[in-house]
């Protein structure tokens, strides 16, 4: 592939990651529909794995099937972007372990936020879903990639 057509391919990419962001932002930290209001609230976490899965798949029948998917396909898939986009943007991103680390890392960071402006709740399974999103992400790169290098050389 061209020097050019790569260097179109990251700036594509590099928008797409900041639209990213920016919508991510908002949804984990303003939009009223998901819960996201500023009004007085005690801290909320969970520092159990599992906990929170658990419970809503136990609970799925009284919480709904919408409430479930919200929140255990909801994580999954909020971060299939971060690692489906940042190997295109960062070569140097371009392992399973170091998209592994930066899911984890940003996650963490997106919770820990959370926690200290009393926005969500810092939970533990949210990491988890995270960064298996973020996995899978990659992996779907990595699929992708693979795709263009048999199809284009």
């Amino acid at each position: 592939m061209k020097a050019e057509t790569k260097n179109k391919i990251r700036i594509v990419g590099l928008l797409l990651f900041i639209l990213y962001l920016v919508a991510l932002f908002y949804f984990l930290f303003f939009a009223e529909s998901y819960g996201r209001v500023m009004e007085e609230r005690s801290y909320s976490y969970n520092l159990e794995p599992f906990k929170e899965i658990n419970r809503f798949w136990v609970h799925r029948e009284t919480l709904g099937i919408r409430a479930v998917l919200l929140n255990l396909v909801g994580n999954v898939l909020g971060f299939v972007p971060f690692g489906a986009i940042l190997p295109v943007i960062n070569s140097q991103s371009r392992s399973f372990f170091k998209i592994l680390l930066l899911s984890f890392e940003f996650s963490f960071i997106v919770e820990g936020i959370q926690l200290v402006f009393k926005v969500g709740s810092f939970d533990v399974d949210d990491i988890l879903l995270n960064t298996l999103g973020g996995i899978l992400g990659y992996l779907i790169f990595v699929i992708c990639n693979r795709i263009r290098r048999r199809k284009f050389g």
